[in-house]
């Protein structure tokens, strides 16, 4: 492989706001194998992982994005003079039923969750975290939900099947409980930031 090659994916990647595949990576350069391009950004990874700088090259969304340290957040932050936008208790109890249980209808997300969702899944369609994959073949032909790309890219996800099991959640809560009760409080939930070229973190937030 020519370093050239691995010089001009990174200036790519670096330069994305959005996570590149080999392929859109090759659709730049078409003289160049998706062999050679696959092995330069396993070198990137490599290299970015090994200096131990503030952002690594990460897989994320099916593609790859360089995404600053979590660490680095409340520097960048105060930089941005942003904060951390919340996303409320039930619409991420809505986010985890639509991506554990997709596609899913709505009628099935407010028969788990016992409440009217119209309102949290507008809100999530706005934030461009779920979209409508299609209807139904039922009457009134349904709506059916699932998540986005945008989605993994938030919450620092390869893919779907990178979402922690049931199982692992329900152990973590199990040995959590008993602490939050003795606090007599519930810590807030921050909404994981987009990941994009240094400038932001996988913990700042997505407005």
């Amino acid at each position: 492989m020519v370093k050239s090659v691995k010089l001009v994916v990174e200036a790519l990647l670096f330069s994305s706001d959005t996570p590149l595949t080999a392929k859109d990576i090759h659709t730049v350069l078409p003289e160049t194998s998706m062999a050679d391009i696959q092995s330069a950004l396993r070198a990137l990874t490599y290299e970015h992982e090994a200096m131990a700088r503030s952002f690594v090259l990460k897989e994320v969304g099916g593609g790859y994005q360089f995404r600053s340290r979590s660490e680095y957040s409340p520097y960048i932050l105060k930089m941005l003079q942003a904060s951390p936008t919340r996303l409320s208790k039930a619409t991420l109890e809505t986010l985890a039923i639509i991506a554990y249980k997709q596609p899913i209808l709505r009628q099935e997300i407010e028969r788990i969750r016992g409440v009217d969702v119209g309102g949290i899944l507008k809100t999530l369609l706005e934030k461009g975290l779920i979209n409508i994959m299609g209807r139904k073949n039922l009457p009134g032909r349904p709506l059916v939900y699932g998540t986005t790309k945008k989605f993994l890219e938030v919450f620092d996800l390869k893919d779907i099947e990178s979402l922690p099991k049931l199982k692992e959640i329900s152990a973590l809560g199990s040995e959590e409980e008993e602490p939050e009760k003795a606090a007599g409080e519930s810590a807030a939930e921050t909404f994981p930031a987009e990941g994009t070229p240094p400038g932001k973190t996988a913990d700042d937030a997505a407005d």
